[in-house]
């Protein structure tokens, strides 16, 4: 019989957590990890004294006090809001599309003013059933946002024209009627001071956590199954 209660499979956040609260109450773990490293999607490592997100940037937020209390033991957070903005030929949009957007579009002050506006250009599609990208992106925000914020952006990431795309790509598009260029809706948003990485490794740093990376599971599974008491497996 294996001296493991549990066998993490994945080294991300999830993982992590699990490991981390089962340690404390006593449990052993094994974590094993595909890749040569922990903490998953939100690995951070530092270069010329940068923290690098190495699989894109990832801001942490919630309105769940508790959450954040729960994730601030491990590292010091800064206070990032994201607004982000849009270049288009040297106009500057804010995004997501709220009233700083519209404004600066169209010259509307008022939600309602903004919202005929849209409700006018959706009108172009005369009632007809979206079937291709560009005619659902028009369905949603109208023909300005589109051609501005949408078009050029969607044709770069895909590598297709728009008309080429299928219409379910875009289920829908964030439209907030307000003055308000925070991305999130969240209560709290931060980046942890010093990268994600070294709130995994607090995580998992417990004499019941045995941590091994670079361990495919589905190549070992039926060996490590057998010398595993019991199995969760979290991504």
């Amino acid at each position: 019989m294996s001296k493991y209660d549990y066998l993490v499979v994945g080294a991300g956040l999830f993982g992590a957590i699990f490991a981390h609260e089962a340690a404390k109450k006593g449990k052993m773990i094994k974590v094993i990890e595909k890749r040569e490293h922990i903490a998953g999607n939100v690995y951070t490592k530092e270069v010329e004294g940068i923290q690098v997100h190495e699989y894109g940037a990832h801001i942490f937020h919630t309105s769940d006090k508790e959450i954040w209390e729960y994730i601030n033991q491990f590292a010091e957070f800064n206070r990032y809001t994201n607004s982000p903005v849009a270049n288009y030929k040297g106009e500057i949009y804010n995004l997501p599309f709220n009233m700083n957007t519209f404004n600066k579009l169209w010259g509307v002050v008022t939600p309602a003013e903004a919202q005929e506006k849209i409700e006018a250009q959706r009108a172009v599609l005369n009632g007809k059933v979206p079937e291709n990208l560009e005619e659902q992106a028009i369905s949603l925000v109208g023909t300005d946002i589109y051609q501005k914020l949408i078009k050029d952006y969607t044709e770069k990431q895909w590598g297709k024209k728009t008309t080429e795309l299928p219409a379910f790509i875009i289920r829908r598009l964030p439209v907030r009627l307000t003055y308000d260029n925070n991305y999130f809706n969240d209560t709290y948003q931060g980046i942890p001071i010093g990268g994600y990485t070294q709130i995994v490794e607090k995580m998992l740093d417990h004499e019941n956590i045995d941590v091994e990376t670079g361990t495919d599971f589905f190549l070992i599974r039926k060996n490590i199954l057998l010398t595993i008491l019991k199995l969760s497996l979290l991504g």
